[in-house]
Formats: structure tokens, C-alpha cells, sequence
């Protein structure tokens, strides 16, 4: 059993939401994934994405019907294609999901399990979305959950500090990517 690393909804349209606070969280993203990389930890890029048409969304979902009409987030638009500053090298595992946690509507947990990987390393945006839902799903399905909370980001600075600080820990080790990586280099005990 191991862990791998996820690098969740960290594509172009939403990217481009964070405006100049995009830079420095994909900077912190790609030295995670180097680190990861560097010490042969499997990396596994989430997306969301819609087929064409948006047969998925049904009108009673708040959060993504109003997307239905545009083709904006269909699979093959640029919005939803993982950012380059942090784009998954050939045999990278890249899951396509449907809904807010990186496990509804995606092939993640057959991935994981079919890999032997009982722990996840998680980055992304927004903390209110694809962090806070995975998190809750995953530990439902009994991973172990370690965030990179510099690697994460959302529009609101406080909602990202409040469940940085009082919600997240009940289910998931929060760290920094500097504080995670010092980690990797330590000896097994």
C-alpha cells in the first residue's frame, strides 16, 4: 500500500479564476509533483468535464446546470484541460469526473484500489469544492488523507482558512508542500 499524489480541477478555466494568485499555487503544485515524481509516487490528474451535449447535468443541479448550455466545460474544450505549468507527462493517469468530488462520476477509487494506494496527497482548487468533497469521500471509502493547504486555493481567503483550520483536520492531515516533501526525503522508520 502506498500513496499517490492528486492534482485535482487544476485545469485552464479554472486557473484563470484565481487570477494572480494562479501563479504561485501552480507553483507549488509543480514542485509537489516534481517532488512526487523525484521519489516514484504515482500522480494522478482530476478533471471535470462533461461529454458533449452535458448529457450529465441534470437542470436540478445548482452547481453545474447552468454550464449545460455552454460547451465551455465539454471534454475537449481548453477550459477543461489540465493547466501546462503542471500537465501530466506521458503515462500519467488523467481521471475525468462529473460532479464536484474526484471520486462521483470517475473511475478514482478502481484506479487507487487496482493500484494498491490506501493514502492521498491532495491539491487543487477550489477548497470549498473538489478538496472539501473529496476529502469527505475519501474518508468515508477509508484512505488516508494528507492536504498540501498552499497547494489548495479558493476565491474566498477565508472560507480556504477556515476549512484549512477547523473542518479539514478532522478527516485529513493539513500540511504545507514544503513541510510534505521534507517527508519523502526522511528515512523509513
Amino acid at each position: 500500500m502506498g500513496d499517490a499524489l492528486l492534482v485535482m480541477d487544476v485545469q485552464n478555466g479554472i486557473v484563470e479564476r484565481l487570477g494572480s494568485a494562479g501563479a504561485a499555487l501552480l507553483d507549488r503544485v509543480a514542485a509537489a509533483l516534481e517532488a512526487a515524481r523525484h521519489h516514484g509516487l504515482p500522480v494522478i490528474f482530476v478533471r471535470v468535464a462533461f461529454r458533449e451535449g452535458a448529457p450529465e447535468i441534470s437542470p436540478r443541479n445548482r452547481a453545474f446546470a447552468a454550464l449545460a448550455s455552454a460547451q465551455a466545460m465539454s471534454e475537449s474544450a481548453p477550459a477543461t484541460q489540465v493547466h501546462a505549468a503542471v500537465a501530466p507527462r506521458p503515462g500519467e493517469i488523467v481521471v475525468v469526473k462529473r460532479r464536484v468530488s474526484a471520486f462521483t462520476g470517475s473511475d478514482l477509487d478502481v484506479v487507487l484500489r487496482s493500484g494498491s494506494r490506501d493514502g492521498l496527497i491532495l491539491t487543487g482548487i477550489a477548497t470549498s469544492g473538489v478538496v472539501l468533497s473529496t476529502t469527505r469521500q475519501a474518508a468515508d471509502l477509508d484512505y488516508r488523507i494528507t492536504i498540501l493547504r498552499d497547494a489548495c486555493a479558493d476565491a474566498d481567503e477565508e472560507v480556504h482558512r477556515v476549512l484549512m483550520d477547523k473542518v479539514l483536520p478532522r478527516q485529513a492531515v493539513v500540511t504545507t508542500s514544503d513541510e510534505w516533501m521534507a517527508t519523502l526525503d526522511r528515512p523509513a522508520s
